[in-house]
Parts: C-alpha cells; structure tokens; sequence
C-alpha cells in the first residue's frame, strides 16, 4: 500500500466514516442542506469511480472492485438519501450505517496491513 492509499485510508475513517454515521443516526433531525450535500457528494463519486472503473478495467487491475462498490451501492444510496430527504425510509440509514462501519473496518485493517508490510522492510 503506498502513501496515497494511507492517504485514503484516513480520509475515510477520519471523513467518510463519521459523516455517513451522522447521517444515518440523525435521520430525521438533519439540516436540509446535508441531503443536498448527500446528493451532490453522491453524484460527483458515481461519476469518478465510473471513470476509475474503465480505466482500471481496461488496464486489468485487480482493484477495480473498489471502485464498483462505490459505482453500485455507495452513490446511488447517497443520491437516493439525497434525492429522498426526510422521506428516507429507515432501511436506507440502516445500510448507509453499515456501509460506514465496513469501511470503517476495512481501512482500519488496511492500515495495520501497512504497517506490518513496514516492520518487515
């Protein structure tokens, strides 16, 4: 793992994480604008991953599930939840919350998969 996907790592346990968990606890308490954040948020990482996954498939990558994940679950339910607001049914919080906690999960073992990889240098 280079320093970039440290980076992203971090980016998302410290970033990603706690706003998907905001969102999803807070449900019907949120502010208005955090639904259009959701929506436009949710856009802008269909359309990168998008184009991240036909460069990666074209070169045969074996990441490019990473970034079909975030093509078929992550975006659509950010603009779902976006576009829904306050009449997000309660299942869409519930995946938006284990979506947090598995990239939680993820990028808090990818990192001590690093650190490891260090060690034995």
């Amino acid at each position: 793992m280079s320093n970039g996907h440290i980076n992203i790592s971090i980016f998302h346990i410290f970033a990603v994480v706690p706003f998907f968990l905001y969102v999803a606890f807070m449900r019907g308490q949120l502010v208005p604008w955090v639904f259009t954040v959701m929506t436009g948020l949710g856009l802008l990482i269909g359309v990168y991953h998008a184009y991240k996954v036909f460069i990666k498939y074209q070169a045969h990558s074996p990441s490019v599930w990473v970034n079909m994940i975030h093509v078929l679950f992550v975006a659509p339910l950010m603009i779902y939840i976006g576009s829904q607001a306050y009449d997000t049914p309660r299942w869409a919080f519930e995946i938006l919350a284990m979506l947090a906690f598995g990239a939680l999960g993820y990028h808090i073992y990818s990192i001590i998969q690093t650190v490891q990889e260090m060690n034995k240098q």
